[in-house]
């Protein structure tokens, strides 16, 4: 099977979107399918790179930061791909990767897939002033995306029930982004994880609770900050991996409240695992994940996770088994005291942590990709309206 992924963001970027999509890319290309890439460059410049297409773009920081918009019509680039003819095009993205999705399947006559990654009500403070103009807004948006593609992959049952409230009417199939566990699975090496813990002078005898992800505004660290703050605990400390539009506001705020924290910043990509394994407990006070991988990865890594509950994580964090899902302050500061007071607890849960990770494999995730698209009928895909490129 020949199968066209398009996605407006792509590697050297790291987030949910870029690790979902190599992750696909790669289990396809095992199970021996035809993979070709159609993304956007980081200048004006439109080239391709083995399988992966590149389109000119600028820069669209203004309304979201990292945010790229395609600019060239790359005519040639996308008459390769007609005679190339994919049998489906799997979207990743809403926007411009989205138009020549939509362009080529009308042209090609062949279907959409498209994977609905992003909860954009968590996100309307980056393009609208009222909450309530910019949900209207989406939920229209939602409706013309999906509207077009044969089928959407929800990655959770709490993006399918979002989509259905906004009243999108095509099929939506619920399959979570997988977890390369293969990193995880290998035993860590013990004098590599010494010299992390080495440079960045991780204090022993301490609990340190991870947050590994973007720092910005949809994920809450400030509540996060004075959840573990108003605990009062002296005998932990917070180590922030990552970066994120909000990152001095954050680090700032977590000074005021003279949090004990180490900030790394971004880390090499190779090196993830790693730093989840400094980590014995993972915490987030984020509501605007659409299945949270960084969960996933956590528990992978075999690190409990403390996390607001959310009906996205409903099966995969189980309350004192592999983490918890706290409902409020209070609640936050009992798990975190059960957790650091009782040495037998804590390993129980890093034990059933690993455990609970393998249902997420990345050869699931591709699996069940594969069957998607043979089940997808050419009949059911929307009529075509002859877009142009």
């Amino acid at each position: 099977m020949k199968v066209l992924i398009t996605t407006d963001w792509y590697a050297p970027v790291i987030n949910g979107v870029v690790t979902s999509v190599l992750l696909l890319q790669r289990e396809l290309e095992e199970l021996g399918h035809e993979v070709r890439v159609v993304t956007l460059s980081n200048n004006l410049h439109s080239y391709r790179d083995g399988n992966v297409y590149y389109m000119g773009s600028i820069s669209a920081n203004k309304i979201y930061p990292g945010a790229r918009f395609r600019v060239n019509r790359t005519r040639s680039m996308l008459q390769e791909l007609v005679v190339w003819r994919p049998d489906v095009i799997h979207s990743q993205c809403e926007f411009s990767s989205f138009r020549v999705a939509y362009a080529l399947s009308n042209r090609l006559g062949v279907p959409i897939v498209h994977t609905y990654h992003t909860v954009y009500e968590d996100y309307t403070h980056y393009f609208s002033p009222s909450v309530r103009v910019g949900r209207a807004v989406v939920s229209v948006f939602s409706r013309w995306i999906c509207g077009r593609a044969a089928c959407v992959v929800a990655p959770s049952q709490k993006v399918e029930k979002l989509l259905r409230d906004y009243n999108v009417r095509c099929r939506i199939e619920v399959i979570p982004t997988g977890v390369d566990l293969r990193a995880y699975r290998q035993e860590p090496d013990p004098a590599r994880m010494d010299a992390l813990r080495r440079r960045w002078a991780i204090p022993e005898g301490r609990t340190v609770l991870l947050y590994l992800g973007r720092m910005a505004k949809e994920k809450n660290l400030e509540r996060l900050i004075d959840q573990i703050a108003d605990t009062g605990r002296r005998d932990v400390t917070l180590l922030l991996v990552g970066d994120g539009p909000d990152r001095e506001e954050v680090l700032d705020y977590a000074r005021g409240r003279k949090l004990d924290m180490i900030f790394t910043g971004m880390v090499p990509h190779g090196e993830v695992a790693d730093y989840y394994r400094l980590g014995d407990l993972f915490v987030t006070a984020s509501t605007s994940e659409t299945q949270g991988l960084t969960y996933f990865e956590a528990l992978a890594a075999g690190v409990p996770v403390l996390c607001r509950k959310d009906p996205c994580v409903d099966g995969v964090v189980e309350n004192g088994v592999n983490g918890w899902q706290y409902e409020d302050s209070k609640t936050f500061g009992a798990c975190l005291a059960a957790f650091c007071g009782d040495e037998s607890l804590r390993r129980q849960m890093q034990a059933a942590a690993r455990e609970s990770s393998e249902k997420f494999s990345a050869e699931a995730f591709g699996k069940a990709a594969e069957q998607l698209y043979l089940s997808v009928e050419q009949d059911t895909m929307p009529a075509a309206v002859g877009e142009q490129w």
